[in-house]
């Protein structure tokens, strides 16, 4: 069959695509074509790791090395925009080598946020752009049937920051993709394609918020993606670089290796024992125990990554033995467990820390000890730390406060034997009020963090 070389208005998959999304993939026709289809849904892990060998006017520097895990979830979004769908993301860097010097960030992690929406008719829209993910749009299926040996071209975005000195720049992409073979990955049918591109910056285009020293870039990509036959996701893409930047005052940046990109989901737990821990520190009433063991797996992802939207439903406790009738009434320790599709969420209510600062009182101790043996139950999971804050009128302020907030929980677990690794920080400021702010009863609702043990 002759490749058919279309340009092709798809739906851009890349945040939808690699970041868990659940997707279908009708089986082959008789005439041998084939659909590769998917939607978005849920929540998923991305991890994007690069080996670039770099040279700095012609001279090699070092091996540049990178890792960046993400955690994405799908928000609720405008009810004016009927079809969109919402994603809030937190990324953070694990590993990073520069000048054959490695420095392992091993600890709390403080996630970089990251925001965005898929519209109806399939563009991809950066809500909040910090430079991740670094791949948009990207890859983009067709939505015809092809055949091995079709090839069809779409449009994407990269995110560059070739210095790493946080100066963003964003590089449009024309790719031309090919279905190559059909083959198995870890026992799985996969279907095999090509992608190639050029970089090409500074002649037709050139980012208006980028970095302004850069004054042009060349190279060629060649990548092979892996995406599943039974659910559509692309399992593993592996992008060849071979590319240069040009700054203004002369230098020239070089990096030469492979940008590699996968999804993972959070690994299951037992949430049998994790009900249990609850109960026993009487963080939840035998009631709410039973509702959160019949809720078991409804979050959790299934063998094609897909998740099933699990109904919030909470419940406020206390957290001692003694604690016990109050969890019956809600009231005690304060600490609320919610089913979410993202896992259970532990939400310490009305935090106690000295007047606009990070530094927890005396009074929290108890809460606090009563939530470590309930996430040792999840030895093997991440912990998404949020921190909130009531609403006064200083919405950078209160980010900043809601971050070293939220870093100061994940701080008192770890010194109490929760390993560090586990943990990732971010925060909301006053943007995520759960009650009015006029009132000091409101204020004291929004002011809060919440745990949320990923599965």
């Amino acid at each position: 069959m002759e490749p058919m070389k279309k340009l092709i208005k798809t739906i851009p998959p890349l945040l939808v695509l690699l970041l868990a999304v659940t997707a279908r993939a009708p089986a082959a026709a008789q005439d041998g074509t084939t659909l590769i289809s998917y939607k978005g849904n849920g929540s998923y892990m991305l991890v994007e790791k690069s080996d670039l060998r770099r040279y700095d006017n012609d001279k090699y520097t070092g091996l540049q090395s990178r890792e960046v895990q993400s955690f994405i979830r799908q928000t609720e979004g405008s009810s004016a925009e009927a079809g969109s769908l919402f994603y809030d993301g937190s990324f953070f860097v694990v590993q990073e080598t520069k000048r054959n010097t490695r420095a392992v960030r091993q600890g709390i992690s403080t996630s970089i946020p990251s925001s965005f929406k898929i519209t109806a008719d399939g563009n991809l829209v950066m809500l909040e752009d910090n430079g991740y993910p670094s791949f948009r749009s990207f890859p983009a299926y067709p939505r015809q049937r092809i055949a091995i040996g079709d090839s069809w071209q779409c449009h994407g975005e990269r995110a560059v920051d070739p210095l790493g000195n946080g100066q963003i720049s964003r590089m449009p992409m024309l790719v031309e993709y090919t279905y190559l073979r059909d083959d198995s990955y870890n026992g799985s049918p996969v279907y095999v394609l090509k992608a190639q591109w050029a970089t090409r910056y500074g002649v037709s285009y050139i980012d208006p918020e980028g970095d302004p020293e850069l004054k042009s870039a060349q190279g060629k990509h060649d990548a092979t993606i892996l995406v599943s036959k039974e659910s559509g996701n692309a399992i593993v893409v592996r992008d060849i670089v071979d590319e240069y930047f040009v700054y203004e005052d002369g230098r020239k940046v070089a990096l030469k290796g492979t940008i590699s990109l996968f999804t993972k989901y959070p690994p299951a737990y037992d949430r049998g024992k994790l009900v249990h821990a609850l109960q026993r520190a009487a963080i939840v009433s035998p009631e709410k125990a039973q509702e959160l063991a019949k809720a078991d797996g409804a979050g959790s992802s299934g063998k094609n990554g897909s998740r099933q939207p699990a109904a919030s439903s909470s419940s406020s406790a206390g957290g001692s033995k003694a604690a016990a009738q109050a969890a019956l009434s809600g009231k005690g320790l304060a600490i609320a467990v919610d089913n979410t599709a993202d896992g259970i969420r532990l939400t310490m209510q009305n935090l106690q820390f000295k007047p606009d600062s990070a530094e927890l009182l005396p009074a929290e101790q108890a809460r606090l000890d009563a939530l470590v043996g309930v996430l040792k139950e999840a030895p093997e999971s991440r912990f998404l730390v949020e921190g909130h804050t009531a609403s006064t009128g200083n919405p950078d302020g209160e980010l900043r406060l809601s971050v070293e907030r939220a870093r100061a929980v994940a701080e008192a677990l770890v010194r109490r034997g929760i390993p560090a690794e586990q943990f990732i920080c971010t925060g909301c400021g006053g943007t995520r009020p759960l009650a009015d702010n006029s009132t000091p009863e409101g204020m004291a609702r929004n002011r809060r963090v919440e745990i949320t043990i990923l599965e």
